[in-house]
């Protein structure tokens, strides 16, 4: 039995539940026979919904097999079994339960309320339990969440786009108070403003600066792709950004600091708040300041190639490698990842 192949299949369906289950971490489980056929699969659906586990367990109960006894089969999982209750019981209590003789392990939790408990109550248990199958890959599939309890921040983007002369946008005045809507650079194509819709979809929250709000009166939705909409942050220090901004509308959750607005603060906040990931996305004063800090995660820069207007609001500059990972093939739209695997 391979079982890098099982954690593989685990990782694949975990992606079931990336836009759904925030902060919890995306978690997929296989249960296979001693003969390596796979009986189940389960993943983590929706925050406060069933674990893995037991949507897996389910998936047996309301099938046609009638397996009495797990004693011989394998349970494959992505993320080590929960072992507290929380809102829902412990995983790790019913794998006992259901006599399952071995338990694979793609990674432990690094959550204080099971860091590696899960496996002991498996273990104590008397069930052969296996630990560290594609690490790196579970790692990568759960990058927010590990940020969030090994960092104690959130995962942090920076997204922008530039024109191919290195630009984010024309020279605008800004009137205090004043609130305009639309009158920025369009560098964005169609294609590229789902791509950006995806990530807002993949990050519980997005953050742009006074001056954007102030600029363009976005609403910072979620419009372009499924999934929920992120919650809003932006900084307001000397108060100028009106009630009546679009922030503020539809119902979704806006935070504004205004004492305290230096990036470390603001992290440890969002952190306190249960935020696993941000999307910076402006303006230029804003991402500057961030980039200053060295504290970010993942840069994603659009340009548009045929684009150029000589002057206007530079964007960031920063020394990057030749070469970036493209998103979904779009030769425009890259990515810099320097997350470091533990």
């Amino acid at each position: 039995m391979e079982y890098a192949n099982y954690i593989a299949r685990c990782i694949e369906i975990a992606r079931r539940g990336e836009y759904f289950v925030a902060p919890n971490p995306m978690v997929g489980a296989v249960l296979a026979d001693a003969d390596g056929q796979i009986l189940a699969e389960g993943w983590h659906e929706q925050f406060g919904g069933p674990h893995a586990e037991v949507n897996c367990f389910t998936k047996i109960k309301n099938s046609k097999l009638k397996i009495q006894n797990f004693k011989d089969c394998t349970l494959f999982v992505s993320l080590e079994p929960c072992s507290h209750y929380g809102k829902t019981p412990p995983c790790a209590k019913l794998i006992i339960e259901k006599g399952v003789g071995r338990v694979v392990v793609g990674m432990l939790d690094p959550n204080p309320l099971v860091a590696g408990k899960g496996v002991q109550m498996l273990r104590e248990a008397g069930i052969e339990v296996v630990v560290g199958v594609l690490e790196d890959e579970c790692r990568e599939l759960n990058k927010r969440f590990l940020c969030l309890h090994e960092q104690h921040r959130p995962y942090v983007i920076l997204k922008w786009a530039q024109t191919a002369d290195g630009f984010i946008d024309i020279h605008r005045e800004l009137k205090t108070s004043d609130l305009h809507l639309n009158g920025a650079l369009a560098i964005s194509t169609p294609e590229t403003k789902k791509l950006v819709h995806k990530l807002r979809a993949e990050n519980m929250a997005i953050m742009v600066g006074t001056n954007t709000v102030l600029l363009d009166n976005p609403q910072l939705l979620n419009t372009h792709w499924e999934g929920r909409n992120p919650i809003r942050v932006t900084l307001d220090r000397h108060n100028r950004i009106p009630a009546d901004a679009r922030i503020f509308s539809d119902g979704i959750e806006t935070i504004v600091y205004r004492d305290r607005t230096d990036w470390p603060f603001v992290l440890n906040d969002l952190a306190k708040r249960n935020i696993h990931s941000i999307v910076v996305e402006g303006g230029a004063k804003l991402l500057a300041h961030i980039l200053e800090t060295g504290i970010w995660d993942e840069l994603h820069i659009e340009v548009a190639p045929e684009l150029t207007i000589g002057d206007g609001v530079a964007a960031p500059k920063i020394a990057l490698p030749d070469t970036f990972e493209t998103v979904d093939g779009h030769p425009l739209y890259t990515i810099y990842n320097k997350f470091v695997k533990k």
